[in-house]
């Protein structure tokens, strides 16, 4: 593959990505201080009720009644997780896991840092109401960890920020497909029948090649996901296989792109040169010219990649950070000591910090001591464990998971304790390593010299 197609096809959106995570990084750390603050105010009833309160929406006797809080987790966070499906069939198509080799090492490394976890969780909690959740561990919080990288600023190489990158996109099928088989409720069939007659009209919507996003849309949601809500299967799936469905292809590609921007443009030069040489006001004309390089830009852009751009600003600035300020306030009083002694906040705690560390450095290492992989360039062992550490922030995932996994309020209040101090330390773990490498790193070569 040549430098320019290797740039536009997998370095480009990779920087992109990392560039627009890391910034909402920062934000959703902000948004779960907020939240922790208002839950141990005086406004600590208003902020736990105000999400309890319901939103009906439909017409006569079919209506969806819901609280707030699940209107966030079931809704708003459908949006984060197509995001993720755009992603997710990019990386596959033109990135990270396009070729089995280079996915390899990735692949490897997330599955240890999600099957690790589980099963030390699944130990401290089998045979108690708690095992439920063993799912909540496993997921690894890009925006938070990219983030941490970010404050680290060029102390640590990007090829680093791309392995991260690649372990939480695996970590993030894990999680989908964990919630697909292992959180859904009663199946309705008729529903999940209707979910899967939309999902072929997306499917052959793309194979006869309908590029209106809108269209995706309208279908997606109002058909697709409803449907898959309504039958049990939670809704998120839905998001995840809408967007598989979204065309990557482009109506017109570079040469012919390229051709009719030069037409356009020796169409306003001329337009001008009339203006000039006869006096005529040609200024609607050259508008009414320029107006069509959008129209242009747009069959030069797969739908995909456009739909991606257009919600990464919302999701990342709006649901996100709502997400994390409605699940991340845990109340503490003289009891939160004893819920992060249970064995299900240790589950937590030990499984992301122990099981992610391990699972990621283990199967990292099994891979390159057999020569099935080698380390990124620039990427050393030292590194690694870096990634080790920062693969146990699992936040986002781990809260939403979490609200799936239990009703039981207790439950709740112990998983967010432990996701919360889990996180907490491995951020800060992650963070004064990779900073402390980095430092010890300037001063050999400065011995050196």
């Amino acid at each position: 593959m040549k430098k320019s197609n290797l740039d536009v096809y997998f370095l480009l959106p990779v920087k992109n990505f990392i560039e627009k995570q890391t910034s909402v990084g920062l934000l959703l750390i902000f948004s779960a201080v907020l939240a922790m603050v208002v839950a141990n105010s005086p406004l600590a009833e208003y902020y736990h009720n105000f999400w309890k309160q319901y939103i009906h929406l439909g017409f006569n006797d079919s209506v969806i009644k819901k609280s707030i809080l699940h209107w966030i987790n079931d809704g708003l966070m459908s949006m984060f997780f197509f995001l993720i499906g755009l992603e997710l069939k990019r990386e596959i198509m033109h990135g990270e896991l396009s070729s089995l080799r280079g996915a390899m090492l990735p692949i490897a490394a997330g599955i240890g840092g999600m099957l690790f976890p589980a099963l030390l969780f699944f130990y401290l909690n089998a045979g108690t109401d708690a095992v439920g959740g063993w799912g909540i561990p496993m997921a690894t919080d890009i925006a938070f960890a990219l983030g941490i990288l970010y404050l680290l600023g060029d102390s640590v190489p990007l090829s680093l920020k791309v392995f991260l990158t690649a372990i939480a996109i695996i970590d993030d099928i894990g999680a989908v497909l964990v919630i697909a088989f292992f959180y859904t409720s009663e199946i309705s069939m008729a529903n999940l029948g209707m979910g899967a007659l939309f999902l072929g009209v997306l499917l052959t919507a793309n194979y006869i090649g309908i590029r209106n996003t809108l269209f995706y849309t309208i279908v997606g949601i109002g058909g697709l996901w409803m449907a898959v809500m309504l039958s049990g299967v939670h809704a998120t799936i839905a998001a995840v296989l809408a967007a598989f469905c979204i065309p990557t292809s482009r109506k017109i590609d570079t040469p012919l792109f390229l051709r009719k921007v030069k037409s356009l443009v020796y169409q306003i030069r001329k337009q001008e040169k009339i203006a000039i040489v006869k006096e005529i006001d040609t200024s609607d004309a050259i508008t009414n010219t320029m107006e069509k390089f959008s129209s242009l830009t747009e069959e030069a852009t797969p739908p995909l990649q456009r739909l991606e751009h257009a919600l990464h600003s919302f999701v990342s600035f709006v649901v996100l950070p709502l997400f994390a300020f409605a699940n991340a306030g845990v109340t503490l009083d003289s009891g939160s000591f004893a819920n992060l002694q249970t064995p299900l906040a240790m589950g937590i705690v030990f499984g992301l910090l122990l099981g992610k560390f391990f699972g990621i450095v283990l199967f990292t290492k099994l891979m390159v001591v057999f020569k099935l992989c080698k380390l990124p360039k620039g990427v050393a062992w030292k590194h690694v464990y870096g990634i080790g550490f920062l693969g146990a922030i699992g936040f986002t995932m781990s809260l939403f998971i979490s609200e799936l996994a239990y009703e039981n309020e207790a439950n709740l209040i112990q998983a967010k304790i432990g996701i919360l101090t889990a996180s907490l330390i491995a951020g800060l773990l992650g963070f004064f390593y990779l900073k402390w490498i980095s430092r010890a790193g300037k001063v050999i070569e400065e011995l050196n010299d």
